[in-house]
């Protein structure tokens, strides 16, 4: 029985069992107490060295993490370069003040995002374009796809072509159907939408890479439905507004916190109309969610 030291990557974690790949073997493996000790957890996408216990049936010990070029909190990823928010045209309708926390949760980070748009195919309100241009004016890359027919996939496939992407967003927008059109390999289950609340079940139950093509891979993460902005001081907050920036210049108060100050140019753009309210509504709400979270 060979046994020995090979390289992989951490593809999915289950209950204390990470599952790497080395080359086209799955290896079930545990991670070594030191990590424990030295307060380190290996995270799905982690480059690793394992300790081969048994070839045949394909166990391992993980020995060692590899040096980690970026980290995501949450989701708990390692080694992504950019991210895919999905959110859905209609049933349910979008959650815009979730998806400006997923964005600045982000841009925290440094992980550029694309926003996508799902369910073009009932989009009965022909809202697609508005919600595109509302993220496009902030420097978004966005676009509207339908999984149930295929349409958009194709330039989706273009833009995660040569990256690993983090996914993520609510339940019940059709991300793990969009995640089947992108590769063959895996079918995931998808969940029913609930009639009464429109609710997705979920459906995505733990963190797992998934290769789509050469140097491509997807890091599907579990659905959520509600994000807390920790450690932000409401201060940094119009820094991950970037359409913010140009206006700022007009502002008479250094340092305005774009809320109740007198002669803020943000505030004018958006009475101007050259900056989204509904962007600007959700930043004043999160502002003040900062600002309490201050005081305790």
């Amino acid at each position: 029985m060979w046994k020995g030291v090979m390289r992989g990557r951490i593809v999915k974690g289950i209950a204390g069992f990470y599952y790497v790949c080395c080359g086209d073997r799955i290896y079930e493996c545990k991670a070594k107490g030191v990590f424990r000790k030295d307060n380190r957890k290996p995270l799905v996408g982690d480059w690793v060295e394992m300790d081969v216990l048994d070839q045949a049936e394909g166990l391992g010990n993980i020995s060692a993490l590899l040096p980690r070029a970026s980290q995501l909190i949450r989701p708990a990823v390692a080694n992504v370069d950019q991210a895919l928010v999905i959110f859905a045209i209609a049933k349910p309708q979008p959650n815009f003040n979730l998806l400006d926390r997923f964005l600045v949760m982000m841009g925290q980070q440094g992980i550029p995002s694309i926003v996508c748009f799902n369910k073009l195919d009932i989009d009965e309100g022909a809202r697609a374009g508005e919600y595109r241009g509302i993220y496009e004016a902030c420097g978004y890359r966005t676009l509207a796809v339908s999984a149930r027919e295929g349409f958009g996939i194709e330039e989706l496939k273009g833009l995660l072509a040569g990256h690993a992407t983090a996914v993520a967003g609510p339940s019940g927008v059709g991300k793990s159907s969009i995640i089947n059109c992108l590769q063959s390999d895996i079918v995931m289950e998808t969940g029913e939408i609930s009639l009464k609340i429109e609710r997705g079940k979920h459906t995505t139950r733990h963190s797992e890479l998934i290769a789509i093509g050469e140097d491509s891979y997807i890091l599907d993460t579990p659905g959520f439905s509600s994000l807390g902005l920790f450690g932000l001081e409401k201060e940094r907050l119009a820094d991950f507004y970037p359409e913010f920036a140009a206006f700022e210049k007009d502002c008479r108060f250094g340092g305005c916190a774009h809320m109740g100050e007198r002669d803020c140019g943000v505030k004018t753009a958006v009475e101007d109309g050259a900056v989204s309210r509904l962007r600007y509504e959700n930043y004043r709400q999160l502002y003040e969610e900062l600002g309490r979270m201050r005081k305790f």
